[in-house]
């Protein structure tokens, strides 16, 4: 009796070896054919759902019309493109297309991810509805979610970053829009990112909760705006406790002396917290509106990687 249970033990052993042998951890998608797959989105739904180690979808170039979601249980992936300029995926959803009432913003998305510890880098993600009103290019609600070489276009509500408990980088990133273009309420960190007004509006609109230290954090990032752009604030506040920083920023001539504004709520200027620190630039100031912050050398020096988003930022940080 004792001989047969080794002997089970040792063929479900055997079994669960192939099992995972034959898992596909490198992927291919190429429009031509000469991939795995022609599409990112079949792509994704082939892999393993929670993999023991990552999975990598290399994407060809192309303009991949097609609007892709990473479910929660597809972690561990990084679609990495082939050139940012030329590997796009493009959709055009957008508030009044959807229809869905009074959320329909959050239905607007070209690329979606859910999922934990996910990977993208050289893929333009554009939502070309145009300027129709609330259009997402960008949803994530995963953790450990790291963007590098990326470029997000869009108009307003560009970028949409959520979830209380999810951390973000984003690395030498475009990112474009109008209004509200960078919201939600994870804790992001855009590290030597370029941003790019459209029009006279907000950039930020942050929905830090209450009990969060960090919220949108900018380093070193390049802030410009298109011909005719005049009056940009930093931000202003989706919800009362909203955090921005920019730090070690260039701020073009298109960010307005007052820098920051409230919303509807007018008490939110009591619970949001706005700061800078050390920026440079024509729309660099430090008399901003009387309740944003001028940080000390010390105040800023907290705001690093390793301490905003954890030890996961340290690796594959080149």
């Amino acid at each position: 009796m004792r001989r047969l249970g080794f002997i089970l033990l040792f063929v479900c052993s055997v079994f669960f070896a192939e099992a995972q042998t034959n898992i596909q951890y490198e992927i291919t998608v190429a429009q031509d054919g000469s991939g795995d797959f022609e599409s990112i989105q079949a792509a994704i739904d082939a892999t393993k759902a929670y993999p023991p180690q990552p999975i990598t979808i290399f994407i060809k170039n192309g303009l991949y019309r097609e609007k892709v979601c990473v479910p929660s249980w597809n972690n561990k992936l990084s679609l990495i493109g082939e050139d940012r300029e030329n590997t796009i995926i493009i959709w055009d959803d957008y508030f009044d297309k959807i229809n869905r009432g009074r959320n329909s913003t959050f239905f607007t998305y070209t690329l979606k991810v859910e999922a934990d510890d996910f990977n993208a880098e050289n893929l333009t993600i554009s939502n070309a509805a145009g300027p129709v009103g609330q259009a997402v290019a960008l949803h994530v609600e995963g953790n450990r979610c790291r963007f590098k070489n990326c470029k997000f276009l869009g108009n307003q509500d560009t970028a949409f970053l959520d979830g209380e408990n999810s951390n973000q980088l984003f690395e030498n990133c475009i990112i474009t829009g109008t209004t509200d273009f960078i919201f939600g309420s994870a804790t992001v960190v855009f590290h030597k990112c370029t941003i790019i007004s459209k029009k006279d509006s907000y950039i930020t609109a942050a929905s830090t909760q209450k009990n969060k230290d960090f919220g949108f954090v900018f380093l070193d990032c390049n802030l410009q705006a298109d011909e005719g752009v005049h009056t940009v604030y930093l931000g202003r506040p989706w919800r009362p406790y909203a955090k921005t920083v920019f730090l070690n920023c260039f701020l073009g001539k298109h960010i307005c002396n007052e820098g920051w504004a409230v919303w509807s709520n007018k008490e939110d200027k009591t619970t949001t917290f706005y700061a800078e620190h050390n920026n440079t630039g024509p729309g660099a100031n430090p008399d901003r509106v009387e309740w944003a912050n001028q940080l000390s050398r010390k105040e800023a020096s907290k705001y690093t990687l390793k301490n905003i988003l954890g030890e996961w930022t340290t690796q594959h940080n080149d």
